[in-house]
């Protein structure tokens, strides 16, 4: 079966965010959940045990206090109510907490610590009790969204004058976990405990109450925890938890028959007493269980997950060669006749490790609670994958033979720009295994494309100083330059073609450019390299630097709001310049007004100004305006739209394509000016002056090919990402994004938002290749290895990372640095999926008019 380049790429990396999914299913823990849903009603509580006498407590207790009145302070630290924060800045509270009828904890939140619903819960005079609580700390950069001790401790401070307090009687904080706040507020209402909580009661809550009541608060949490814990854990009776319980309950009997014989006695206090330090163990031990067993990896479905990456990884590899062909296809051996005993053998090897694992797996398991129909169908791709990599690896190795035979031309070298590219992406992937790397990563891809610059100029010198009479390079390269007029892949053959025509050659870029256009060439990377010095002075990110002070925070603050509103102005102005040289009069007109009304939604939410109204007056969300350029927004992509369908259906024109993907690339970055903060704006601004520069400057008179083009594009996206003030850290999302418009949360909206404003850097540069290979080049293969390109270099990272990841599944910084870097690869490989879709889109355009 014969298929494009593209095609090809495109199928292997949306079997790869397949792979990627069930490993991200494994690799993060399920939360544990009770089988007895709402919907069958309410359980009916357990009884009070009973060793021989009969107990007629078979209701829950009644509640301790009236009324919860619950005080939830984001992002609030533990130190900043305990210590000397805490009396500083919290004099009242603090007073409550070492003086007043309280109980004071700090409260330990599982990261990622992000602003989430946490506590998820539910006439005789009673007590009121007043709940102070965080959801999560702060680092001391005030980000939040990681696992250190200042981000994960809260404080916990129940309030109430139902607890009794002695002179002189001094209380330190006991550490607990938030999930215990649920269990202790149910039985303090007199409500049963959520079914999937995994916390236990907080005693000092009721340690004044009498012992029979302070043991059916006990027996009632143990009971849920227990029931719990033998819906999720195969092995339950083994677990000493459930053993704890099992003699805790048995010995609660024995307490409650000598109870009922005689009420007062030291035996009975004594064995009350037991009983009760009984259930406290057993209720640890059952909470750690719990946790336990969500904090535990799924390895099977990760295993499942990195086999399917893997293969496809190495089906990517093997296939460069006929890929970067000229004719940009390749032979993919799906009915090979010589492998299908292969393959039933791999499905048969695989169905019984299934059965195996099922079976016998002692915890849960997301792929084996699959249905068989969807686990046979990643066994028969898995299985489908293993044959046609045999099949390509054999003929490789044939290949191979032949061309030993037939060796390549003795000068064939690789270039300096390949060999920057090949050793940048080895090493970019190598530092994945390092959390100071993973953190600081911006540094890397910073240091990138300075070196790219470097590079170039040094290209650039040489063309235009030393003349451009040396031979050619003839190593492995993808269409000889944007004319198309060599070999994708030369081989010996080509380059002896081209020592007997080298009177034929094209001319040189210093034959074919002269004057200002000349010096502009030499200039550009310089150019370029101060542009990428500004950018990263705007937003400082990652870790080590974060809290140093940078451009963004001085333009944000409210004292340089009209420098801001300068600068927001300017920015606008240049992208229009820059991008409406490309577009139809109907689209500069609806771009220029869809920028001014980008200007008025952050004048009505006040980030900037108006020159007529300095003082920010009539503040509002700015609903109306941002709805206004999204109609813009939409015509501009609907025209482009429009251009390619009337160019491949009706005229087969080349230039009203162009036009259309212009203008689609021109609506996406209309869309990024309305998401974007105010003082990121010269972030697009300097992304479209740098394209302009390389696409004028570099890549046309250097005749570089699509694949260094490719990669160059890539390069740039990635390093944009972090220019915008992203990071490896979910910290720096910028989740306001995801509500510009939206009077009220609407979930796919604001999540396609929230994508868009965080990937916008990558996905402006690989919709401006598009547009690029698709009107500079006259090769009919140039899109198709491009999107192989593009596949490849974006699936050697995550590829080797998930293997990096799994590990250091039980490194220190598995879950503050390596797990949210593992979401924004499995993020960035589904964008780089609906990248490589409109590649192949447009490339089959293409082959349609061709």
């Amino acid at each position: 079966m014969r298929l494009g380049s593209g095609t090809f790429a495109t199928c292997c990396v949306a079997i790869e965010v397949l792979g990627i999914a069930v490993f991200l299913r494994g690799f993060f823990p399920a939360p544990v959940r009770s089988s007895a849903r709402a919907e069958h009603g309410a359980e009916p509580p357990a009884p009070e045990p009973s060793a021989g006498a009969s107990s007629n407590w078979t209701t829950l207790p009644s509640p301790l206090f009236s009324k919860v009145v619950i005080v939830l302070i984001d992002a609030l630290r533990d130190d900043f109510v305990f210590g000397s924060k805490g009396v500083k800045f919290m004099p009242y509270t603090t007073y409550l907490v070492e003086k007043g009828a309280s109980h004071s904890f700090v409260a330990e939140a599982k990261p990622p610590t992000v602003t989430m619903p946490r506590i998820k819960e539910r006439e005789t005079p009673l007590p009121n009790l007043l709940v102070l609580c965080g959801d999560h700390g702060m680092s001391e950069t005030g980000s939040h969204g990681a696992s250190s001790m200042e981000e994960v401790n809260t404080p916990l401070i129940l309030i109430s004058s139902a607890f009794e307090r002695k002179p002189g009687d001094i209380r330190h904080p006991k550490h607990v976990q938030q999930t215990d706040v649920a269990a202790t507020l149910a039985i303090a209402l007199g409500l049963p405990i959520p079914k999937d909580s995994v916390g236990s009661l907080l005693f000092p809550v009721v340690e004044g109450r009498p012992m029979r009541e302070q043991l059916r608060f006990l027996h009632l949490n143990t009971v849920q925890l227990s029931k719990l814990l033998q819906e999720n854990v195969p092995s339950y009776e083994k677990d000493p938890g459930f053993e704890q319980f099992k003699m805790s309950e048995r010995l609660h009997g024995n307490w409650i028959r000598l109870y009922l014989e005689e009420k007062h006695s030291e035996v009975l206090f004594n064995l009350g007493s037991k009983v009760l330090r009984q259930y406290l163990a057993a209720l640890k031990t059952l909470s750690l269980s719990l946790s336990t067993q969500v904090a535990q990896y799924d390895m099977y479905s990760m295993m499942v997950g990195t086999v399917v990456v893997l293969e496809v990884l190495t089906l990517l590899l093997l296939s460069v060669p006929q890929a970067l062909h000229r004719k940009a296809e390749l032979e993919v051996p799906l009915s090979s006749p010589g492998f299908s005993l292969l393959f039933y053998l791999v499905i048969l090897v695989l169905s019984a490790v299934h059965v195996i694992v099922c079976t016998s797996a002692e915890s849960s398991c997301y792929f084996c609670g699959l249905s068989w129909l969807a686990a046979g169908g990643v066994m028969v791709l898995a299985s489908a994958l293993l044959c046609v990599i045999v099949s390509v690896l054999t003929n490789v190795l044939v290949g191979g033979n032949t061309s030993r035979k037939n060796p390549v031309h003795p000068s064939s070298r690789w270039s300096e720009l390949d060999l920057l590219i090949l050793l940048g992406t080895a090493g970019h992937v190598l530092s994945l295994g390092a959390s100071s790397f993973v953190e600081e990563e911006h540094q890397t891809w910073y240091f990138l494309v300075n070196t790219l610059c470097l590079a170039l100029s040094q290209e650039t010198y040489r063309n235009y100083f030393l003349g451009d009479d040396s031979e050619p390079p003839c190593g492995l390269h993808v269409e000889q330059g944007l004319d198309g007029a060599t070999p994708a892949w030369q081989d010996g053959s080509a380059c002896d073609a081209l020592e007997r025509d080298k009177g034929h050659r094209s001319p040189s870029p210093s034959q074919v450019l002269r004057g200002h256009e000349k010096w502009m060439v030499l200039a550009s990377p310089w150019l370029i390299l101060a542009c990428c010095r500004l950018l990263r002075s705007l937003n400082q990110t990652g870790v080590q630097w974060a809290h140093r002070p940078d451009l963004g925070h001085w333009l944000t603050s409210s004292d340089h709001k009209a420098e801001l509103s300068v600068l927001a102005a300017i920015s606008l102005l240049v992208v229009f310049v820059l991008v409406q040289r490309g577009c139809s009069s109907v689209s500069k007109a609806a771009l220029a007004l869809g920028l001014l009304g980008v200007y008025c939604y952050r004048a009505a939410i006040g980030s900037v100004q108006f020159p007529w109204r300095p003082a920010s007056q009539d503040i509002s969300k700015g609903i109306i305006e941002a709805r206004f350029v999204y109609i813009f927004v939409l015509g501009i992509l609907f025209t482009g739209t429009k251009d390619l369908l009337k160019s491949q259906v009706i005229a087969a024109d080349f230039k009203l394509k162009t036009v259309g993907l212009w203008e689609i690339h021109s609506g996406l970055v209309l869309l990024a000016a309305l998401l974007f903060r105010p003082h990121n704006l010269p972030v697009l601004a300097f992304s479209l002056l740098i394209q302009t520069l390389m696409t004028k400057f570099i890549w046309k008179p250097l005749r570089h090919d699509a694949a260094e083009i490719t990669v160059m594009h890539y390069w740039f996206g990635q390093a944009f990402f972090y220019f915008q003030g992203n990071s490896n850290n979910i910290a720096t999302v910028d989740i306001s994004a995801g509500f510009v418009g939206l009077d009220t949360y609407v979930e796919i909206p604001a999540v396609l938002l929230t994508a868009f404003g965080t990937y916008a850097g990558p996905v402006l540069w690989a919709s401006h290749l598009v547009y690029f290979l698709s009107s500079e080049t006259r090769s009919s293969s140039a899109l198709s290895h491009a999107c192989f390109c593009y596949a490849l270099i974006c699936s050697i990272p995550v590829s080797t990372y998930i293997v990096l990841v799994t590990s250091l599944r039980y490194h220190l910084f598995i879950w503050s640095v390596f797990s949210p870097k593992l979401l924004y690869e499995g993020m960035h490989l589904l964008i780089t999926a609906a990248v490589c879709v409109f590649f192949t889109a447009m490339d089959q355009t293409r082959l349609t008019q061709s």
